[in-house]
């Protein structure tokens, strides 16, 4: 756990655990009756997920996913699959505004506010992606989801973050979604911002974290 903020004591506390955790379900995840699951590529990340949420354990298998903006396009990646059990579902649901059991989610992050900079990690991290453009030399992050409303929360919390975060507007992606990106002259400051001090508290993919750094650093020395 988060050794400089303490321990929270319920999923629903704010807390930069519980904010980073929501961002991951709320990125890649589901919530319903019996429960909260939450996915990630990431086993370190997965681990870290399971702490947050004190599930048994992590369940690790290898699929064919699809790239986001074409769906034409597989690859082979793992998946870790972490599950909270109970109640927790509905309440989260109730409190944050989530999709629950076939009824869109309203998206009330505002409980979350004072940890922005977790919430946006994590769901970047769940639905996030993150290229090199050789062709212009800079660094593309999108934000891609079936869920138009959830990329238009995304929006308002960029809205608020302390460094400018300019970004496009939401388009249809080939398979039905949606999507919008960051603009690329923003992405080195926003991905600073968020990644700031995330070492001190193991709140992140350790791959994530990297492809975008070395990504960015990669753009500045052209």
């Amino acid at each position: 756990m988060s050794a400089e903020t303490g321990v929270p004591g319920d999923l629903l506390d704010a807390h930069p655990e519980t904010a980073y955790f929501w961002g991951r379900v709320i990125g890649d995840g589901r919530v319903t009756a019996e429960g909260v699951t939450v996915r990630t590529s990431d086993e370190t990340a997965a681990e870290r997920l399971a702490a947050v949420a004190g599930a048994e354990g992590v369940d690790h298998r290898i699929i064919e996913r699809e790239y986001a903006h074409d769906t034409t396009i597989t690859r082979s990646e793992d998946r870790y699959t972490v599950q909270a059990h109970g109640a927790v579902g509905d309440r989260a649901a109730a409190a944050l505004g989530l999709p629950f059991e076939g009824d869109p989610g309203g998206y009330r992050l505002d409980a979350l506010a004072d940890f922005d900079r977790q919430l946006l990690r994590g769901i970047l991290e769940g639905c996030g992606t993150v290229c090199f453009k050789s062709s212009a030399g800079t660094v593309g992050v999108s934000f891609v989801h079936d869920d138009r409303a959830l990329l238009s929360a995304v929006g308002r919390l960029l809205d608020d973050v302390p460094v400018e975060a300019p970004y496009g507007e939401l388009a249809e992606t080939s398979s039905g979604g949606y999507w919008f990106g960051l603009e690329d002259a923003a992405v080195p400051a926003v991905g600073e911002w968020l990644y700031e001090n995330s070492g001190d508290t193991g709140l992140f993919a350790p791959s994530r974290r990297r492809k975008l750094r070395r990504s960015v650093e990669r753009a500045e020395g052209i």
